[in-house]
């Protein structure tokens, strides 16, 4: 029947057109944004788990960051404590144990040798003072330092449940100077009622009982020695696993940032093709529609 109020061909042709321009219209913004999910919309849960997932690679960077300035603490100590070692008997402890075995000779001047362990005495306590990163200091410390201090290492999630593992480190284990002289060079011996921060043999002689003091003075610098290399091998293990967690979060990153890809990450090639079939449908749906609308003008025909 040919109907003057009634095209049906012309209603389908619209139909179409109209389903035709919705899907163009979500495969352009798929082209525009890059995402085949960009919103809740989209797909709710595959937006709820990237989401999720953006938010723990937001932590990860976090953790990345504080292991970069963790990193940068422990070097910082780590190179003081070395320098405060000394070098082949040139400097620091090393250099110290090598003059108080010099001051064992009979009639040495000591008096010229203890102004030669003044400076270095000087030189460590200075180093130990200088060993310091965005304000952080594990070799001279004081009543606000921290007895202990947490590194950030590494971030998880399982559910609901966030985990922030850290590396802890004792800082009395790497204190050479304190405010109570309880560090590595700065603590009383026993044997010598002195520390190696102030110790002093310019009055002493050639007597047995001098003699002894010197061998305890040695003794002590030589226990200081072992305990300063313990400490900077520490470090360097620590150094080590932070550049190990370091290279893992990196990688972890990577992983996340791809998995998040194979969820809301539009198929460009895919999406390419599907926008040039819909521009050809388009097109023909709006043929169709025009050809419809002729039908209401051949009507005119029959009354001619």
């Amino acid at each position: 029947m040919a109907s003057l109020l009634t095209n049906s061909a012309a209603m389908t042709a619209l139909q179409t057109l109209r389903s035709v321009s919705a899907n163009m219209q979500t495969t352009e913004n798929r082209i525009s944004t890059g995402q085949r999910v960009a919103t809740a919309s989209d797909n709710s849960a595959y937006w709820s788990i990237a989401t999720s997932m953006r938010a723990d690679n937001s932590a990860l960077s976090a953790v990345s960051d504080s292991l970069g300035l963790s990193a940068a603490t422990v070097d910082t100590e780590y190179t003081a404590l070395t320098a405060v070692l000394g070098n082949e008997g040139t400097s620091g402890l090393n250099k110290l144990q090598a003059l108080l075995v010099e001051a064992k000779t009979a009639g040495i001047d000591r008096t010229k040798i203890q102004s030669e362990i003044t400076q270095i005495q000087q030189d460590m306590k200075n180093t130990a003072n200088s060993a310091t990163f965005n304000g952080v200091n594990w070799l001279s410390t004081n009543a606000t330092t921290p007895a202990t201090v947490n590194l950030v290492s590494s971030f998880s999630r399982v559910g609901a449940t966030p985990t922030i593992n850290t590396i802890q480190v004792t800082v009395a284990n790497y204190s050479l100077y304190t405010t109570t002289q309880t560090g590595i060079l700065d603590t009383v011996s026993g044997t010598t009622t002195v520390s190696i921060d102030n110790m002093n043999i310019g009055a002493l002689t050639d007597s047995v009982a001098d003699q002894t003091t010197l061998d305890g003075l040695i003794a002590q610098v030589v226990a200081a020695i072992n305990t300063v290399s313990q400490s900077a091998a520490d470090l360097g293990a620590i150094k080590n696993r932070i550049q190990n967690n370091t290279d893992f979060v990196k990688s972890l990153m990577d992983s996340v940032t791809r998995g998040i890809g194979q969820l809301v990450d539009a198929d460009m090639n895919a999406e390419s093709t599907r926008l040039q079939a819909l521009q050809v449908q388009q097109q023909l749906g709006v043929q169709a529609l025009s050809i419809a609308n002729q039908n209401s003008q051949s009507i005119l025909s029959l009354f001619k």
